[in-house]
């Protein structure tokens, strides 16, 4: 079965988090300065299958757009054009990062290592897709 890739997207650094082939459980892939995302990319499903791309997508507490919004709609743009047989969905990611902030706290994690910007990438990119695999499971992810 094709994994599902999760993309938490920023200007300098993109976290990355890939399902198992069951799409069961989601695990940090990588984090990968910005530029580099889409040759990253094609490396990875060159060597594995992926049925569907996962992009964070910012919005304030109103859902009004924020000053990121415009740059993940660009980078969306980009994957399609890139990848047109891997469909893009677009998720909710206003809490990701605190709650990847929070997961640090809760596994015991030094502050210093809370302020590894990448790991914070990585670990809310693997939230949005645990979430994600959670509610098509009709479950939650707690």
């Amino acid at each position: 079965m094709p994994r599902i890739l999760a993309i938490d997207y920023g200007l300098k650094r993109t976290g990355l988090a890939v399902s198992d082939p069951l799409q069961i459980i989601a695990t940090g892939l990588a984090t990968v300065e910005s530029p580099k995302l889409l040759s990253f990319l094609q490396d990875y499903f060159s060597r594995e299958a992926v049925e569907l791309i996962l992009i964070g997508e910012p919005k304030n507490l109103n859902d009004s757009d924020t000053h990121a919004t415009p740059l993940v709609r660009k980078m969306i743009s980009r994957l399609e054009k890139t990848f047109p047989g891997i469909p893009v969905l677009r998720v909710d990611e206003r809490f990701s990062s605190k709650m990847a902030v929070r997961a640090m706290i809760d596994m015991g994690m030094k502050k210093k290592q809370r302020r590894n910007k990448a790991l914070v990438d990585e670990i809310a990119a693997t939230i949005l897709l645990q979430e994600y695999l959670a509610s098509r499971a009709g479950g939650t992810s707690n």
